[in-house]
């Protein structure tokens, strides 16, 4: 399974994210993508196996992915304080894999329903249903 991590600015749900995939999945490969090379940096330091970095490598792996987790605000265009493109947003909405999206308050963005969990709990969640996907 092509398992993608993305993320923005400073990488750190990114690196939450890869951290405890490695934990979880162990064997299993983790490619971390950034908007910026912070966050991809962030994130292959946390132990992806491979990153890369800016709007076209969003848009082909992608379109590669099986399985994508990332903050929400990657599929909200000039989210993360204008990081997220249209072009990346687009890419991501329609890419054929299953999105697990961590529900952030920012990007002025509220997710009803979800409860007040804070960014660990929510990148726990998120990590969860990643192994139930990945090991079906």
């Amino acid at each position: 399974m092509n398992v993608i991590v993305m993320d923005a600015q400073g990488g750190g749900m990114g690196k939450m994210l890869v951290e405890q995939l490695k934990r979880a999945l162990p064997g299993q490969k983790i490619i971390a993508v950034g908007t910026n090379a912070l966050a991809t940096a962030a994130m292959l330091k946390a132990g992806a196996d491979q990153g890369a970095t800016g709007e076209n490598a969003v848009k082909v792996c992608a379109a590669q992915a099986d399985l994508i987790l990332g903050p929400i605000g990657l599929v909200l265009c000039d989210a993360m304080l204008g990081e997220v493109t249209e072009g990346m947003a687009l890419a991501i909405g329609r890419s054929k894999a299953h999105k697990i999206l961590v529900p952030v308050s920012r990007c002025q963005v509220t997710v009803a329903g979800t409860p007040g969990m804070s960014m660990a709990e929510a990148v726990d969640a998120a990590v969860q249903e990643a192994v139930r996907r990945v090991k079906g």
